[in-house]
């Protein structure tokens, strides 16, 4: 049975601990409804729209544009997009409440959100060539830094009809290079920690003329898609075909079993009615012409399928395309270009050093309870450290921030905030507090935020003392 099985029922345990652990990683980086609720607002205002509030976070749509049902049906989405909708809601237990009308359930998949999407793709894609300038407020070193997104496809060799060959797989890359070149491929969205430039700051033009910058050049773009090619895309392509290859085995295995008894079966028949139908004996419902063509249109239909599955087979990878990119300016070139000096007060900042030593600590409590840490800072995930449970498999996300005794603030970002609120119950804020006198005292808060921060927020300030009095012993 598992060897003409076309799914795989069973795996190992470490493969099945390391598919449950990806699988909360994912669970953690799902894209919120608060997202998806804030881009269709502003994004269906710009196509003609308007959508109006009649209870909290459920929407009227008295007509949709034509523009999007025409992009509707041009896409051939699931179902058609209606003219008007009664009520619209981004999140299921807003769906269907008690005593209210049933809304449309708004989320990848749904025909307006995918049309509303794809217009605006279209509409404003190349402002994503034409690149921005964003500011990391966290950083005030001085040295800036470049990230670029690239769009990476694997086929195979099935004709579309527009006569390329099947998309199979598409990915987005993102990847960070500073002056010495490439720093890596930063798996999630860093952009989101990060603020535009502000009316009273510098102009693109004037940062991009300072010392700093003066190894961006137009080289940058293709050792991006060198860079991607040498590390990124042979990753990509081994992981669709490893999937890809074992299940079109199994299924060519099960076509031939199938067609190929079939086929038998028939030329069979029409023989054994031929022979019938010498001997006076004719059958009312089928005779043996009927019986030869139907094993015909069997052989041929075998062979179709033998060729598709062959065109299946034929995987590759497309060249990846850079998209766009954006000039990250640390806070600290600002501030050089304003005379300013680099801030160095611990209470306001985290410093390498200090974030380092919290980090330290709190995998030293973690392996105390018997858990398994793993720093992982600079992957910049919306977490520091991942810590795992033995007896379960479970992993704990636990968010690191190292302050001194009485500092005023603790910053946290965007995508902090969003991964604690995707993973409440797996997620753990862990304060680090430095003593004046020496040494340390180690907090932990549970469901630490409570709401979803604006969408223009790339981080929020919260009370120190606040969050330690929610605080309580790690556990």
């Amino acid at each position: 049975m598992n060897q003409h099985a076309l799914a795989r029922d069973t795996m190992d345990t470490s493969r099945l601990h390391a598919v449950r652990e990806e699988m909360e990683r994912a669970d953690a980086r799902r894209l919120q409804p608060h997202f998806i609720e804030l881009f269709f607002l502003e994004a269906f205002k710009h196509l003609g729209g308007a959508a109006r509030q009649r209870e909290p976070r459920r929407y009227q749509i008295s007509r949709v544009p034509a523009v999007v049902r025409r992009r509707a049906d041009d896409i051939v989405t699931a179902e058609p997009v209606s003219p008007r909708y009664q009520r619209i809601a981004f999140e299921k237990s807003l769906v269907a409440p008690r005593g209210q009308p049933h809304a449309a359930f708004v989320c990848p998949g749904h025909p307006l959100l995918d049309a509303v999407l794809d217009l605006t793709l279209e509409r404003n894609r190349t402002l994503l060539k034409r690149g921005a300038v964003l500011v990391d407020d966290r950083d005030h070193g001085v040295e800036p830094h470049v990230l670029l997104y690239l769009e990476h496809a694997v086929h195979d060799a099935r004709p579309t009809q527009a006569g390329g060959d099947r998309v199979i797989s598409k990915r987005m890359i993102y990847l960070d290079f500073g002056p010495d070149g490439a720093r890596g491929h930063v798996r999630y969205a860093p952009y989101l920690d990060f603020r535009p430039l502000g009316a009273d700051e510098p102009r693109p033009d004037e940062i991009l003329g300072r010392p700093e910058c003066a190894w961006i050049d137009r080289g940058l773009e293709e050792r991006a898609e060198g860079y991607a090619t040498e590390n990124v895309v042979a990753e990509h392509l081994s992981e669709v075909r490893e999937v890809r290859m074992s299940a079109i085995d199994k299924t060519e295995a099960a076509v031939k079993d199938r067609l190929t008894k079939e086929i038998s079966y028939w030329d069979h028949r029409a023989e054994t009615l031929k022979l019938a139908e010498r001997a006076g004996r004719t059958n009312a419902r089928v005779n043996s012409g009927e019986a030869a063509k139907r094993a015909d249109q069997l052989q041929a239909r075998l062979g179709d399928r033998l060729e598709e599955l062959n065109l299946q087979r034929r995987i590759s990878a497309g060249a990846p395309v850079v998209l766009g990119g954006m000039l990250v300016v640390p806070k600290g070139v600002l501030d050089r270009i304003a005379g300013l000096k680099a801030k160095k007060d611990a209470v306001t900042t985290d410093t390498q050093a200090i974030a380092a030593k919290a980090r330290n600590i709190v995998m030293d409590v973690e392996r105390g309870m018997g858990y398994e840490p793993t720093d992982r800072e600079f992957e910049k995930l919306g977490y520091d450290v991942e810590s795992r449970v033995p007896e379960t498999g479970k992993l704990r996300f636990i968010e690191v921030k190292g302050r001194v005794e009485r500092a005023p603030t603790i910053t946290v970002t965007r995508n902090e905030i969003l991964f604690s609120l995707n993973k409440p119950d797996d997620f753990v804020l862990a304060i680090v507090e430095f003593l004046e006198k020496g040494g340390h005292r180690v907090h932990y808060l549970r469901q630490p935020f409570q709401r979803e921060p604006d969408f223009g927020a790339s981080s929020v300030n919260y009370s120190f003392a606040d969050l330690l009095a929610r605080a309580g012993e790690p556990s």
